[in-house]
């Protein structure tokens, strides 16, 4: 039989160590973990931000008796529109607002009128203007809206100034 150097076979040996060391390794080891990267973004929006440049008036109204009720209507342009049995005077203002908010995004709003009262009789009032408003910017001009409304009287109430409030709502589509 022929024999192989000392060193040839340890060199042998080793390397079947080695493979057999490996195999065992690569056999024991746990799988490969799956990973892959997915993207976050966020958009901001600015606030909408509601301020008042002008309250709603009216004006001053004069009647005699009549049946029913009459409505008394002021545009958004400010234009007052009187029953024929009523007369107008004064000039009436509509209600006018700033609203600022993120450039390009429309803007929901809402009017809420309710009452206007003297402490003794009160009168019907309803608010309206757009219903929705597109943000032209999203700097500190804004877009100026106004708002107009409407009353109903009847001949029965009591002389005096009457007032009250509206609540305008406004927010993002």
């Amino acid at each position: 039989m022929h024999s192989l150097p000392y060193s040839k076979v340890s060199l042998m040996i080793r390397s079947r160590l080695v493979l057999a060391v490996l195999t065992t390794m690569a056999l024991a080891s746990p799988a490969t973990a799956a990973q892959i990267t997915a993207n976050a973004t966020v958009k901001v929006f600015k606030p909408v931000l509601l301020q008042k440049l002008q309250d709603m008036d009216f004006g001053t109204l004069s009647f005699g008796t009549f049946a029913g009720n009459r409505t008394i209507a002021l545009s958004q342009a400010g234009v007052l529109s009187c029953a024929a049995d009523i007369v107008c005077s004064g000039v009436g203002k509509q209600a006018r607002f700033n609203l600022k908010g993120s450039n390009n995004l429309i803007v929901l709003v809402t009017y809420t009128g309710g009452t206007l009262t003297n402490n003794t009789d009160s009168i019907p009032f309803t608010a309206n203007g757009p219903a929705t408003l597109t943000v032209p910017n999203s700097g500190n001009q804004g877009i100026d809206f106004n708002v107009g409304g409407s009353l109903v009287v009847s001949s029965v109430l009591v002389g005096g100034v009457y007032s009250g409030t509206m609540t305008v709502t406004a927010d993002y589509q």
